[in-house]
């Protein structure tokens, strides 16, 4: 009986038992309702294949996408006062950024980088939802202010991706105030005659909406994506009256002429390189362009007086 039960059994049970399958391999369309293997999902830079419905991406992994080979550098923004107003409710406010900084593995909520975007240079900045809902704080507003500068100072085009629910309630005035902040920043590159595109994507709401988001010279949105200062729910209870279908999404404000673009996140590399090379007047962008090969594999000229082979 021991050879029987500690041995047959337990390798029969091996055998049969049922292997738990990792949860973090498959991802529900909430759209659709489709089952979207990971893999399938990254390479398809979060995009349901079923039913192209735009899920969130992160800034990082939007930036491997967008620039040359993945390649960037990050561009350092001045931490802000961590507490100003020692804000708590459930949990104090440095409690709430511990928690989603392990979450996000991220500072802050925006990212700003620089590198080349088809060979051609530009600062870029991106707003992390996933971090407190992109709220805007006053390190969003030292992020823009730094993107804007360095921008300027390497005479780069600067491109900004929006993703935020507002202000941040946990600073209060403080993060009002980036409003005021972020428009005098964009107003750095417009002197300098610097191209500043906004690209929204779901969502674009609050603040964040009244101020830079919607100051670009270009203003490109991804499909659906959610863009207003107050959202529909609050707006129907406001006038109690039915909106109109799809109101704030970014089709309907393309037809209003909010927008100059929606364009498809598998598109938008292509699309904003065409776009920050003509307003910097540069040659268009040739399809299939390779690095040149380095100096060393470069064949060497002939000598003098002597006739090529």
């Amino acid at each position: 009986m021991n050879w029987i039960s500690n041995y047959v059994r337990p390798t029969i049970n091996s055998l049969f038992s049922r292997r738990e399958t990792p949860e973090n391999l498959w991802t529900k369309c909430p759209e659709c309702g489709t089952m979207l293997f990971h893999r399938e999902l990254k390479d398809n830079l979060n995009v349901c294949t079923s039913c192209d419905h735009h899920m969130p991406i992160r800034p990082r992994a939007r930036f491997e996408r967008l620039f040359d080979g993945g390649i960037f550098t990050e561009v350092p923004v001045p931490a802000p006062i961590p507490d100003p107003l020692g804000f708590r409710d459930q949990k104090k406010y440095p409690d709430r950024m511990k928690a989603a900084q392990k979450a996000t593995a991220e500072k802050e909520a925006m990212l700003v980088a620089e590198g080349e975007m088809g060979r051609t240079p530009i600062v870029a900045a991106a707003q992390d939802f996933d971090f407190m809902a992109g709220s805007m704080g006053m390190y969003v507003g030292n992020a823009m202010v730094a993107a804007a500068e360095r921008a300027v100072q390497k005479k780069r085009p600067l491109i900004v991706f929006t993703a935020a629910g507002g202000a941040r309630m946990q600073e209060g005035i403080l993060s009002l105030m980036q409003m005021p902040r972020t428009t005098v920043a964009v107003e750095m590159l417009k002197e300098a005659r610097l191209p500043y595109i906004t690209v929204l994507t779901h969502p674009t709401t609050g603040g964040v909406t009244a101020s830079y988001a919607m100051l670009g010279d270009v203003q490109i949105a991804e499909p659906q994506a959610l863009i207003c200062f107050a959202g529909p729910r609050v707006i129907e209870q406001t006038i109690r009256e039915k909106l109109p279908e799809g109101f704030q999404r970014a089709e309907y404000l393309l037809d209003h002429g909010m927008l100059d673009r929606v364009t498809h996140r598998k598109k938008l590399r292509e699309e904003l390189i065409l776009i920050t090379r003509m307003l910097m007047r540069a040659t268009p962008p040739v399809a299939g362009d390779l690095p040149a090969p380095p100096p060393s594999a470069a064949p060497a000229a002939p000598a003098a007086g002597t006739a090529p082979a």
